[in-house]
């Protein structure tokens, strides 16, 4: 892995059912401004439209605010559900979010995690994927600038072309999310895009990240593109603090309804049915609940499993309350990012140096002291001077 090695947020976001909507909704716009503050360089939004948690139906709208409150942190769509919308339209939307953010915005694309929200749009969830590949493919080449006709079984395009072209050039990034299947890889290396494993520390998703990049390689390289590790992000949920202790008693405040929202409401199964969910996480090693070392182990654990990537995601999970939450995250950015960052290799450089040095020069200042000392008792005599001090530096008097 470079020393290069970037961080940010993947949030979803997840929120409890006993508190307000919109004040949660705020916190998340609050949590993009501190992520900013503390150096991190993404966050991704998501998009969901049902099961009451996952509260984010437009990450092109939660993006648009954010981008106002913000400078620099990257805004990526965490990620459009792409079955759900008219490819014409996803593209617009975000070729104008490239211009109003100057070229802060990443498109996020996937085929949708929650099956309740392709029932409430009459999507048979069996075809999703096959949706997806479809749009991917269009969305790709109208951000290209090309023009686009095509008819499917969901959607009809005819002479289809972006008004404006992107602000990014030669065109805005594209990611598209794997989980365990090949299908995210393949798309994404037939548009030239990237990959976001979204469940990296998941053991389907952290068994195939090897072979999901493999597989993503050789669809670039059949298309005459090539990827590029630098833009690989894996994503998986941390929790620390300054004791594996403190962070178990952290996530107190709101692991178990998340952990119900998973056994009841979402697609996937993280937990055994009554596991406890600390214990299950931590020994699976989806999660980390613990300290900075622990957060740099399960990082270095992705590294080698993956052969190397270019962006850490923290699965954002509220699993913790806002403070806790807020201190986890800066116990990442002061002691974990720094590791990969090799941000303090010169600091320890220097002060083994200077370390190594010190014995020698400070018997050269104190040299120089008893020096200047001994210049002013030769004209000036002893007055007022202690004569321990005297003797302490090597300064002769006759008295």
């Amino acid at each position: 892995m470079s020393d290069n090695l970037k961080f940010g947020s993947f949030i979803a976001p997840y929120h409890s059912l006993n508190e307000d909507a919109g004040q949660a909704i705020e916190r998340d716009l609050e949590l993009v401004v501190y992520l900013e503050k503390l150096g991190f360089d993404e966050a991704w939004i998501g998009e969901h439209h049902s099961g009451g948690m996952e509260l984010v139906g437009s990450p092109e709208l939660f993006i648009a605010i954010a981008a106002e409150r913000t400078k620099s942190i990257t805004l990526a769509t965490g990620v459009i559900s792409l079955p759900y919308h008219n490819p014409l339209m996803t593209a617009e939307r975000i070729n104008f979010l490239d211009h109003v953010t100057k070229g802060r915005v990443v498109l996020g694309m996937g085929p949708g995690s929650l099956p309740t929200d392709a029932q409430m749009l009459s999507i048979p969830v069996t075809e999703s994927r096959k949706r997806m590949d479809e749009a991917v493919e269009v969305v790709a080449a109208l951000l290209r600038g090309e023009w686009v006709t095509k008819k499917t079984d969901w959607f009809e395009l005819n002479n289809a072309h972006l008004q404006l072209r992107p602000y990014s050039r030669p065109s805005i990034e594209m990611v598209v999310s794997s989980v365990a299947s090949p299908g995210g890889s393949v798309a994404a290396g037939k548009i030239g895009g990237s990959i976001l494993s979204v469940a990296a520390t998941q053991v389907g998703g952290f068994n195939t990240l090897a072979s999901n990049w493999a597989i993503a390689e050789q669809s670039a390289a059949e298309h005459g593109h090539t990827m590029d590790r630098s833009k690989w992000r894996l994503a998986g949920p941390m929790h620390i603090a300054e004791t594996r202790e403190q962070a178990r008693k952290d996530v107190e405040f709101g692991i178990q309804e998340w952990a119900r929202y998973f056994s009841d409401v979402a697609a996937l199964s993280l937990i055994p049915p009554g596991a406890d969910p600390v214990e299950a996480l931590i020994e699976s090693g989806f999660a980390v609940i613990g300290t900075p070392d622990d957060a740099i182990a399960q990082i270095e654990r992705l590294e080698n499993q993956s052969g190397g990537f270019g962006t850490f995601l923290n699965f954002d999970t509220n699993w913790a309350d806002w403070e806790q939450k807020k201190r986890s995250y800066e116990l990442i950015a002061r002691h974990v990012r720094p590791h990969f960052k090799k941000s303090q290799t010169n600091r320890s450089a220097s002060w083994n140096w200077a370390a190594d040095r010190r014995e020698e020069l400070v018997q050269q200042v104190q040299a120089s002291v008893g020096v200047r000392i001994a210049q002013h008792v030769a004209e000036k005599g002893t007055n007022n001077i202690n004569p321990e001090y005297l003797a302490a530096m090597g300064v002769k008097t006759d008295s």
